[in-house]
């Protein structure tokens, strides 16, 4: 390929050398935007500058040679490249200046897309640089990617007669005659002569039905050489639905980004073409439709773009607007609060303890559900060492039961209230019917929500701490402790790790599988009054 990486990256760089479009829809920004959905770096050296929005091109700018050949030594001698691709080179000085580049810098992969005609009409590369296109870059090229009248121009330029386009025989004449030009692989894009599902030429709009791309090659390696010596050729043609959109804005540009974006992940070159120009249909099916006249493609139609940023998604999670109000009224209960400064009836937090004893029993086998359902032998201890703590939770509640006279005979015949038979068979029933994320998002508020609670009672000025002035700063000071801290470290990586494998729309329905169970936090906090009675009533 080219100059090594010395950061020992693996990650496919792409260097594009074009024009800049201001409207976002061609050139260098399609091109970035292309390569970037195909997972691959871009760079760029830029050969003009133009103003330009969908309804056509109002100037250019172009760069001077000499800084050009300065865009792209700097990217090459420090990042390095392993494909190029070329779109808007504008004049016969810029063609040379790539060229002689490409030569020093013995750059092996180079596609070109020769950008001569806008969408809009506009002339991005004039007559007179044809045939320094022609002498100076096709011989380098690995594959270069005309459109129909393109294609006739380098014919023209190269002394060949004109052809018209009736049948799918005639584009893969043309495609076999650009390619002896002298670039290795030629694909011809056949959007400007659509056909009938026959083959033959659509004479009128509701004729148009299909568009035949064909991409002519060298045969697979072993293939016998004709009778005069000459390699044989290998004809593709990829036929794909026609497509009535105004939306094809930067299509050119866009395909030959994503062809270079598949060979700089080391994709053969048939393949490469193929997913290139299917990565184009669905952009031009799935355009935004944007601007007033050809608009430009949807770039990341592919790209699963989540509302959170990496390793944030338990901040994004808990900030949301239909998450956060139920989130604070759980942390922040009444219930709780009466536990922090002290004044919570004595007999609630004892019938507290007795279902929490239930509940633990319930949410120890959700996790050893979950242990069960875990793909890897990670996750599988994770839930295990949760199973643990709640056997040393349950083990705590008994000691504290028994400051109260209440044995651990009298805890385990303790009848189950129904909101405690209600969270935990929600929180099973996930585990049953959804997968194992689901479980653990079921899972969540019970882990986050008391680590939360705790710390927050803890620190609070409103808290009466010690406890020889608070009942019930042990079992705060139990969730502020190293060995919970640590679990509930180890539960929100877990949860960080497995959200960004999610795709956006199951996250939506991961957020309702938090916020009900939330809610059954809350529902719990409410089975005993957490105020002393007033005049009889709470």
């Amino acid at each position: 390929m080219s100059a090594s990486n010395d950061s020992g990256s693996t990650l496919p760089r792409v260097l594009v050398i074009a024009g800049s479009d201001s409207s976002g829809g061609a050139g260098l920004e399609a091109d970035q935007k292309v390569i970037a959905a195909h997972g691959c770096y871009a760079m760029t050296a830029t050969t003009a500058l133009t103003a330009q929005n969908t309804k056509g091109v109002y100037g250019i700018h172009e760069v001077p040679v000499d800084f050009l050949r300065k865009q792209i030594d700097a990217v090459v001698e420090d990042v390095g490249v392993d494909v190029v691709k070329t779109g808007m080179l504008a004049s016969t000085g810029t063609i040379e200046a790539v060229a002689q580049a490409i030569h020093d810098h013995k750059l092996k992969t180079l596609v070109i897309d020769p950008v001569m005609i806008a969408t809009t009409g506009a002339e991005l590369l004039p007559n007179s640089a044809s045939r320094a296109l022609c002498e100076k870059l096709l011989p380098l090229a690995t594959i270069l990617t005309p459109n129909v009248p393109e294609a006739n121009t380098l014919l023209l330029e190269a002394g060949h007669d004109q052809r018209p386009v009736q049948t799918v025989a005639d584009l893969e004449e043309i495609a076999l005659e650009v390619q002896k030009l002298g670039s290795k692989w030629v694909l011809v894009k056949g959007g400007h002569s659509p056909f009938r599902r026959d083959g033959t030429e659509a004479k009128t709009e509701d004729e148009k039905e299909i568009v035949v791309n064909v991409l002519v090659g060298p045969a697979a390696e072993g293939t016998k050489r004709d009778a005069e010596g000459e390699e044989n050729l290998q004809v593709v043609k990829i036929e794909m639905p026609y497509q009535r959109s105004r939306n094809t804005h930067g299509t050119g540009c866009s395909l030959a980004s994503a062809i270079a974006s598949n060979l700089a992940k080391g994709m053969d070159m048939v393949p490469a073409v193929k997913a290139g120009i299917r990565y184009v249909d669905t952009a031009i099916r799935t355009a935004p439709g944007l601007g007033q006249g050809n608009g430009p493609l949807n770039h990341f139609h592919s790209v699963k773009a989540l509302p959170f940023s990496s390793g944030h998604f338990l901040d994004y999670l808990l900030e949301r607007p239909d998450v956060a109000p139920v989130w604070d009224r759980y942390i922040h209960h009444p219930f709780v609060m009466a536990m922090g400064d002290g004044t919570l009836p004595r007999e609630s937090f004892k019938g507290y303890l007795m279902q929490d004893y239930v509940y633990l029993i319930h949410y120890a086998r959700a996790n050893a559900l979950a242990s069960y359902k875990a793909k890897n032998i990670e996750d599988v201890a994770g839930s295990a060492a949760i199973v643990a703590n709640c056997f040393r939770e349950m083990n705590l509640h008994v000691q504290y039961c028994a400051g109260f006279g209440i044995s651990k005979e009298q805890m385990e015949k303790t009848e189950e209230l129904q909101a405690c038979t209600a969270y935990t068979r929600y929180v099973l029933d996930i585990g049953q019917s959804e997968d194992w994320f689901a479980l653990q998002m079921a899972l969540a508020p019970c882990l986050l929500g008391y680590g939360a609670i705790a710390k927050h009672l803890h620190a609070s000025p409103n808290s009466k701490t010690g406890e020889d002035e608070n009942l019930y700063w042990s079992w705060i000071a139990n969730y502020v402790a190293d060995d919970y801290v640590t679990a509930v470290k180890a539960g929100r990586e877990l949860l960080e790790r497995h959200a960004v494998l999610q795709s956006p729309r199951r996250i939506e329905e991961l957020v309702g599988v938090f916020v009900h169970a939330t809610k059954m936090e809350i529902g719990f906090w409410e089975m005993f009054p957490y105020k002393a009675e007033e005049n009889g009533s709470q």
